[in-house]
């Protein structure tokens, strides 16, 4: 029997809100738009449009792992971010609109000048002989590559890496710089942390794991069950990967150079506590007025 657009995604409304999923019209809107590779609009203009059986039988499943808490993302394999249409899988946390305070972050940074580099740190020649200095980057735990693919679209001029722990992510990570036309910019490697890295670096950025496993139960469910596990939890506390990251950053950055983190409000208070010792702690509030962001200078001497 023939269904028009309107009725199955109005029986899709009705699953969902019974299933629980947040934002149950938003989620069936989306999934039927990637089933049927339309935008909005067309839902819109066409509701007594007739699926066809093979549209109804992928509909459906992309609905039935929806119920069962899958994040939309994995379901259709992408997410936005920064203006960016990345691929993500469950090999790495989807992007969150927070972390573009990440790069608004770097970019203030950088448009304010940025780390200046001392004639001492290039060998003591004079001003007129200094060469150009070129920005180096270095993203920690890029999953999806989106903090590395964003500033290489900003900062054209700017050396980046990229560096994770996972081979997966990483995957992920080419796959997304090769789409977007930005594989040549980024130099991707896999390792713990800073390791195998050669500095110094202008700016060492990161949105490490920073839950702890005692807060488990107030993570939303579709995350602690579906997105990879080493890139939300850091460990009981949440603040273990941060305090190994912290004293690697300082040592690896120049002097003057800038750490930026995302972090969580919960730990905010024993982030900048590590920090004491460093210039210009500021931490950064995201939209919901949640400590998001904290930004740190490496002193200069």
């Amino acid at each position: 029997m023939p269904v028009q657009l309107n009725e199955i995604l109005g029986s899709a409304i009705k699953r969902l809100t019974a299933n629980d999923v947040p934002s149950p019209r938003l989620n069936a809107e989306l999934l039927l738009m990637f089933t049927l590779s339309c935008d909005r609009a067309y839902l819109f203009a066409h509701p007594e449009r007739e699926l066809t059986i093979e549209e109804r039988s992928r509909y459906e499943a992309a609905l039935s792992e929806r119920a069962r808490g899958v994040p939309a993302q994995y379901i259709t394999g992408h997410q936005e971010f920064w203006g960016m249409d990345l691929i993500v899988t469950p090999a790495v946390l989807i992007p969150r609109p927070e972390t573009e305070h990440v790069i608004e972050a770097v970019l203030e940074i950088n448009g304010a000048g940025g780390p200046t580099t001392d004639e001492a740190d290039v060998g003591g020649v004079g001003e007129q002989e200094r060469s150009p200095h070129i920005v180096r980057i270095v993203d920690i735990g890029t999953g999806s590559g989106c903090i590395a693919l964003a500033l290489a679209k900003e900062l054209p001029e700017a050396e980046i890496h990229a560096t994770d722990i996972s081979a997966k992510a990483l995957d992920i990570a080419r796959v997304n710089a090769a789409r977007l036309q930005l594989d040549e910019r980024i130099h991707f490697s896999q390792g713990d942390l800073l390791e195998g890295l050669e500095p110094p670096f202008d700016f060492v950025i990161s949105n490490p794991p920073y839950v702890g496993e005692s807060e488990e139960e107030q993570v939303q469910m579709e995350v602690r069950k579906f997105e990879p596990r080493g890139a939300v939890f850091a460990g009981r506390t949440g603040m273990e990967v941060i305090a190994r990251l912290i004293p690697q950053a300082r040592d690896a950055l120049r002097p003057g150079g800038w750490l930026v983190l995302e972090i969580s409000g919960t730990i905010a208070p024993e982030v900048e506590l590590l920090l004491s010792d460093w210039d210009e702690v500021r931490t950064i509030p995201d939209l919901q007025s949640i400590e998001r962001v904290v930004r740190a200078r490496k002193p200069r001497n």
